[in-house]
């Protein structure tokens, strides 16, 4: 057993998340920890609501509510879709509970004891008509390097290189269209080129990672530029400095608080735990932790924030950098050890967008839908490794020739047949296996190592096509054996064997498929008569914060339960009662609906 931190990409709590985002960030990550759960290991699955910035307090404003406010009413919508997706967090919680601010001021105090963060007076772009600071990512312009003529003033998403507000040509505001004033600010900057030669000799270590993720990333070290991590706002983290942190005027810039709520996150579920020190066991590169393994999920947009800037913020608060230095009271902290990056999904052709209506909403699709329907085109169609398009028709096709036709129907005819027959899971006669039995059998024991394997390497489309095809060969063999044509007295110890080894392989096939389809999971589960949980599910509970602040919703659960990754016998003689559809064969006509929705 090891150590395994699932740390997952932080939602932003301005609105809901559509089906997109959770394809980047969501489904492979919870594939991933209950796989990982389920083979043996020790899983901490952490992330929550992504909750400062200009941004929120721009929405606020024009809501006319409080950041915190906008932030309650989102961080609530997230964690209910994600816990009705099935996403199994041992903690999705939020950046404004005041142990996440202790830990931001913490790493910010020790990068700055060793030097890697300094003070510098740069620009700040600012509104003529309001005089209120306008946030990089509201600045849009052309790239000085690309010439792409939609650039942020954050970055650059053709090119992805990171950009300053001044460097864009013909800068515009986002808000109101006005070119912004330049004036001179101070603000801290962590020292990047410090930490560059540590960051290359780091990559070069990497194994396994997704091409396009390792070449990015070490293409960016090659023009490292100090990044300014304060800003001037209102809303966010205090600077934990003499003469900062009783401004009201300057804060911690949202970038840097985010990526250290994995942290803050494994230290709050500790907390909560009554076990203040466990997350020792997946952070500590000194200690009890130095093998735990630490994995990133998110979409590719996030990549220079986890492979490159999170990683300089953990090594620089360690002390290994070009000045060195001392790590802080929390120790010297694991790196990770990848950084699991989706591609983009688009819909019907065209990039999401909010603003333009071409979204659908997580939690409008799953009032119309499974949420394993859902899952399952994820998973066998999703971003994995390249930009893919979300069609309402092939939604439809994986759904009702994959999903009900492949899987459902295997589940509902081998279980039918044999409650109809014996009322129980038969036993396997005296005359014994014929190779074809047996070599069925064999075929889904043997997905166990193979979808286990991509799996943990993060081949999931290659996983859940080698799980479907375990179903394939039972529903072709059904078809050959042709039980149902044994209908006389001596025929049936022989339809007991073939139904017996049916079910097993439906048994053996659902265990494969729960990560992937855990609520589907449950319930075949206990059509095949089993009892207790089998794929658990997270809930949600109302928390005080730990330090005084105000109380909030986390996403949490029980994962100790449940199937373990192994062929387990069935029990000849276990009752079966008649079953019901697992899955929802859906009507054609949703798919000029959905269009018309889309449409207006």
């Amino acid at each position: 057993m090891s150590h395994v931190l699932a740390a997952v990409a932080w939602p932003y709590a301005n609105g809901p998340r559509h089906i997109g985002h959770v394809s980047g960030f969501g489904v492979p990550s919870d594939v991933f920890a209950r796989y990982m759960r389920m083979a043996g290991h020790d899983v901490l699955m952490v992330s929550g609501t992504d909750e400062h910035g200009t941004p929120i307090q721009v929405q606020a404003d024009a809501e006319g509510v409080t950041p915190r406010e906008l932030a309650d009413r989102y961080n609530r919508v997230i964690a209910e879709d994600l816990r009705a997706l099935g996403l199994s967090y041992d903690l999705f919680t939020r950046t404004t509970t005041r142990n996440h601010y202790a830990v931001v001021q913490e790493l910010f105090e020790g990068l700055h004891r060793n030097g890697y963060i300094v003070p510098k007076v740069t620009t700040g772009a600012i509104s003529p008509s309001t005089g209120r600071t306008l946030p990089d990512r509201y600045i849009e312009g052309t790239c000085p390097i690309c010439g792409y003529d939609s650039a942020r003033g954050d970055q650059c998403d053709n090119c992805g290189n990171q950009l300053d507000p001044i460097d864009l040509i013909n800068p515009k505001s986002k808000i109101n269209g006005e070119t912004p004033e330049f004036v001179e600010t101070e603000h801290f900057f962590l020292d990047l080129p410090a930490l560059a030669d540590a960051l290359r000799q780091w990559l070069d270590t990497r194994e396994g990672w997704r091409p396009n993720v390792l070449r990015f990333s070490r293409n960016l070290l090659d023009d490292l530029q100090p990044r300014a991590i304060t800003r001037d706002l209102e809303w966010g983290v205090p600077i934990p400095l003499d003469g900062w942190r009783d401004r009201p005027d300057k804060r911690i810039y949202v970038w840097f608080d985010a990526v250290i709520g994995y942290l803050s996150a494994s230290i709050e579920w500790a907390r909560r735990t009554g076990d203040p020190e466990a997350w020792r066991k997946w952070w500590s590169a000194d200690g009890e932790g130095k093998d735990a393994r630490g994995y990133y999920f998110m979409g590719k947009d996030n990549i220079v924030f986890h492979s490159v800037i999170w990683p300089a913020l953990l090594g620089g608060y360690s002390g290994e950098g070009s000045r060195d230095g001392e790590p802080g009271e929390l120790g010297r902290l694991n790196l990770p050890t990848e950084v699991v990056s989706s591609e983009y999904l688009t819909m019907e052709g065209r990039k999401f967008s909010s603003s333009r209506k071409v979204v659908i909403y997580v939690r409008d699709f799953l009032e119309r839908y499974d949420a394993d329907a859902l899952r399952y085109f994820i998973a066998v169609a999703g971003p994995e490794s390249n930009d893919t398009d979300f069609t309402w028709a092939e939604f439809l096709r994986r759904n009702n020739d994959e999903l009900v036709a492949g899987w459902g129907n295997l589940v509902n005819r081998s279980i039918s047949m044999a409650a109809k027959n014996f009322g129980v899971i038969p036993p396997v006669s005296p005359a014994g296996l014929t190779d074809a039995d047996r070599a069925l059998l064999e075929t889904a024991r043997a997905g166990f190592a193979t979808v286990g394997d991509l799996i943990a390497r993060h081949r999931q489309k290659q996983a859940i096509g080698e799980a479907m095809k375990v179903v394939a060969e039972a529903n072709r063999y059904l078809s050959e054996q042709a039980p149902w044509k044994l209908k006389g007295e001596d025929d049936k110890p022989r339809m007991g064997t073939i139904l017996h080894v049916a079910l097993q392989v439906v048994s053996d096939a659902n265990t494969l498929l729960t990560p992937f389809l855990p609520h589907s999971a449950q319930k075949i589960h206990e059509l095949l008569g089993g009892t207790g949980v089998h794929a658990p599910m997270p809930r949600i509970e109302e928390v005080e914060d730990l330090d005084g602040g105000p109380g909030y919703p986390v996403l949490t659960g029980d994962y100790t339960v449940g199937a373990r990754w192994e062929s387990v016998p069935l029990e000849a003689g276990r009752p079966l009662a008649a079953p019901k559809p697992v899955f929802r064969k859906l009507d054609p006509s949703i798919v000029d609906e959905e269009l018309a929705r889309l449409a207006g």
